[in-house]
């Protein structure tokens, strides 16, 4: 990391870090809101974002908003909502913010857990009206926070019109509330802090080596917890991202290309996107000035890796986070082409994995078992506290629920979840071995492999694929026989296939939702 922007890592609070590169460079753009043609196009400086954000937090202080108050928002990825988080951040407020693609079923819960006294929606978007559910769960939930709507405009009053509180300095209370990204039915409220954000953007930099000539992007949801993680990164090396409030390809590909972005991503999914539209024209170079897809929060199949690099003409670099965690390992652009491809990265130095027991034993490298996380990116806990007590070990380590192991060299291997392991007639089956082995088909675009229940085995392999455009329809003895010949062992076989033409994902980094898969087919 560079020297100054190691010194602004130092920094106790989001909005210290804000004004301290705000003062570095006022004039440096930081935000591109990329639009439907060059002249929708819009942007914002350091100076800009600072100045904006201080009007925007007297705006809000004039409505109501105290320090201490809880305020959701739910908002695409505009600039607007990257300003109206950092007023909120100003005031030392409590944010929570939830995904702008949840409904009723995801946001009361959201709502009646934080006591939120306010709620910034962004009215009509995208052919819902979120006004009109915010009213729903007033009646029929009691939930009454006082409703802000932001889209195009923020609340926003002349600096110097309403006297603000001090900003806050304590970067370790827990201001914000994040939501499980909906892999599993039941989301979980996560207690940060602005140092676990700033701890987690400074890591991600630090891992990709990007420089202040870099261009990034935003493609997902900026309630997402990958959203401060990237803000901190534009914050520390001065370099801007363009964000996309609707992300979809190719209609995307123009914005990527007209503002040179150097480093894009955001998951597998992502990945499989470009990867796609990349084929379309093989001699043809998608994004003319990429030289980095990176991202995380999903398996990587080792061979997506190998066509990415060879087809795309860049480097690929995956990690390693979660909600509780969003910067655990990550690939770095001088590993070796073989760790890039079947491991998820190091941690940095702030981050202790720590391999297990069922019961917390610690394993030696190279042996497979439940992984566990200390440090500063770790989340504070649960809204729920016996969640929490059940989440963290005597030792502080957060328990994720992932299997794996440590290579000698530090590298992070991802075997599977210790809810993913199929049990057949008392056999341990792991799901993503057998995926792995699927994606490498050619009639096969994506696999997820789940266990459905079975009197007779216990559970039994059941294999749910899409196919690519033109592929050939595939049967089970194809793909079984395909498996054998990869040396698979008989009994983690699949004796159950469903082709689907989408699997189902959740809206902010696209990962297949397991459960619904089980809910359909079992």
């Amino acid at each position: 990391m560079s020297g100054t922007a190691h010194a602004l890592g130092a920094s106790h609070t989001l909005w210290e870090l804000v004004v301290r590169r705000a003062d570095l460079s006022p004039d440096a753009t930081v935000l591109i809101q990329a639009g439907g043609t060059p002249d929708e196009d819009r942007s914002i400086t350091f100076g800009q974002l600072r100045e904006r954000a201080e009007r925007t937090a007297a705006g809000l202080y004039e409505r109501g908003v105290r320090p201490g108050d809880t305020v959701a928002w739910q908002l695409p990825t505009r600039i607007e909502t990257v300003v109206l988080s950092l007023a909120l951040a100003r005031l030392g407020v409590r944010q929570t913010p939830v995904i702008p693609f949840y409904r009723d079923r995801e946001v009361a819960p959201a709502l009646r857990a934080t006591r939120a006294s306010h709620y910034a929606h962004p009215g009509h978007w995208r052919g819902f009206d979120y006004g009109a559910m915010a009213d729903r769960l007033g009646v029929e939930h009691g939930l009454l926070p006082r409703l802000l709507a932001v889209h195009d405009t923020l609340p926003e009053t002349a600096s110097g019109a309403v006297p603000l509180p001090p900003a806050p300095t304590d970067g370790t209370e827990v201001r914000w509330i994040y939501w499980t990204s909906g892999t599993t039915s039941d989301p979980r409220g996560v207690l940060h802090t602005d140092r676990s954000l700033i701890a987690g953007g400074s890591c991600l930099a630090h891992a990709l080596r990007l420089r202040p000539d870099d261009v990034g992007s935003i493609a997902f949801p900026y309630a997402h917890i990958g959203g401060p993680d990237y803000l901190v990164m534009l914050l520390l090396y001065g370099f801007p991202a363009v964000l996309f409030e609707k992300f979809a390809l190719p209609g995307a590909l123009d914005a990527y290309r007209r503002h040179g972005v150097t480093t894009a991503g955001g998951s597998t999914a992502f990945y499989s996107m470009f990867l796609a539209e990349q084929r379309k024209q093989p001699d043809r170079k998608l994004i003319p000035t990429l030289r980095l897809l990176a991202g995380g929060g999903a398996p990587k199949p080792a061979e997506l890796y190998h066509e990415v690099v060879k087809e795309m003409g860049c480097r690929l670099t995956h990690g390693y986070g979660m909600t509780e965690a969003p910067m655990i390992t990550m690939g770095a652009p001088d590993d070796t082409p073989e760790h890039l491809a079947t491991t998820e990265g190091r941690p940095p130095e702030a981050m202790e994995i720590r391999i297990t027991t069922p019961d917390g034993k610690p394993l030696p490298p190279g042996t497979e078992g439940e992984v566990r996380l200390r440090g500063e990116t770790v989340c504070r806990g649960y809204l729920d506290a016996a969640q929490t007590a059940e989440a963290f070990d005597k030792d502080g380590f957060l328990r994720t629920g992932d299997l794996g192991h440590v290579l000698e060299s530090g590298h992070l291997v991802l075997t599977g979840r210790t809810k993913d392991i199929i049990i057949r007639k008392g056999e341990n089956i792991s799901a993503k071995e057998v995926e792995q082995l699927l994606y490498e088909h050619p009639a096969v675009g994506d696999a997820a492999v789940v266990g459905l229940p079975d009197r007779e085995r216990g559970e039994r392999v059941c294999a749910v694929i899409e196919q690519p455009e033109g592929a050939p329809a595939v049967t089970l003895a194809e793909l079984t026989a395909y498996l054998k010949g990869e040396g698979l062992a008989t009994h983690k076989l699949p004796e159950q296939l469903e082709v689907v033409s989408a699997l189902p994902r959740n809206e902010a980094l696209r990962k297949v939702l397991k459960y619904k898969l089980r809910e359909r087919f079992s």
